[in-house]
């Protein structure tokens, strides 16, 4: 893997990691998007009793071959840096220009549903019901209503599995999830806090769930893959209920920050929006704006069959 290489990873690490830490936006659904998704679900699935073996007889070579290792580092670290950093500026993009920014998302979604379509080689009776379930679950996560729950260790551990579990789900939001078990702020404030029990717990549930599930995962692509593949496209589906751009907030919660933030809210037609909100509800600008996400997926969906093509004459 040259330097470019990585380079490209750790910028696709960064947008799963934006997308991420965004209720209702899944970092699984921008793996899908930038073309990484099985791979990312395999070099997982890889950490197994047979690397820990390589890694406990000093077969550090072995072992970083196995799991993959180049590839997992270069996207766990654009991860992290969007996390810690990169976040602020979705956050604030999100507090400044809402309708934009949720509409572009839109566009980004629809366009990745396109292309997933096109992955399922034959599809039956089977995988539309895959569909329709999965279009059903994902909008259901996106009104439920969120819980009162401990702050026990055993919790956070709890709670980092699921998330993360989420996470790698195209459509389903590992953020909201923590929201709909109540500890969206909690884990948001170890992390402006550097935390590091808490966090410590959290990574913890994290590594075992997402070791675990990526086993189930990359099992059913290989074993049902039209079946699974019509499955997470269902999840992207249902989840454009929650990035629909206008909205009426029916709760709010109380951020990190102390602020009050949108819970559960209702999706409304543009002109709604102007009454209730008094203002502009940019319907241009956000008709735009998802136009330029479906168009940049397409693009670099594009783009990545030119370069692999090329790539193949070349090497004959």
């Amino acid at each position: 893997m040259n330097l470019t290489d990585r380079a490209i990873l750790i910028l696709k690490g960064c947008a799963m990691g934006m997308a991420d830490v965004v209720p209702g936006v899944s970092g699984g659904t921008i793996a899908f998007i930038s073309g990484i998704y099985e791979e990312l679900i395999n070099s997982i699935k890889s950490i197994d009793l047979t690397a820990l073996k390589l890694l406990l007889g000093g077969k550090f070579g072995a072992f970083w071959s196995r799991i993959n290792g180049s590839f997992l580092l270069s996207v766990l670290c654009g991860i992290a840096i969007a996390i810690f950093s990169v976040a602020k500026l979705m956050t604030w993009l999100l507090h400044r220009h809402p309708i934009g920014i949720w509409a572009f998302f839109f566009g980004l979604i629809i366009a990745s549903a396109v292309l997933v379509y096109k992955e399922v080689r034959r599809w039956n009776l089977a995988c539309v019901l895959a569909l329709a379930a999965g279009i059903a679950a994902a909008a259901w996560i996106t009104v439920a209503s969120p819980a009162s729950t401990p702050d026990q260790w055993w919790f956070i551990i709890l709670s980092g599995a699921i998330a993360i579990c989420a996470m790698i789900l195209p459509g389903i939001s590992g953020a909201f999830i923590l929201l709909l078990m109540g500890k969206y702020s909690f884990i948001m404030q170890a992390v402006v806090d550097m935390n590091i029990p808490v966090l410590a717990l959290f990574a913890c549930g994290a590594v075992a769930g997402i070791i675990s599930f990526s086993h189930l995962l990359s099992w059913l692509l290989a074993r049902h893959h039209d079946l699974t593949v019509s499955l997470l496209m269902g999840f992207m589906i249902g989840a454009l209920n929650k990035v629909w751009p206008w909205k009426e907030v029916l709760e709010t919660y109380t951020d990190s920050h102390g602020a009050l933030q949108p819970l559960v809210e209702r999706n409304i037609a543009p002109g709604r929006f102007e009454a209730l909100a008094g203002t502009d509800p940019q319907v241009w600008q956000a008709a735009l704006l998802a136009l330029a996400g479906f168009g940049l997926i397409i693009g670099l969906e594009y783009l990545g069959t030119a370069v692999a093509a090329r790539r193949a004459k070349n090497a004959k």
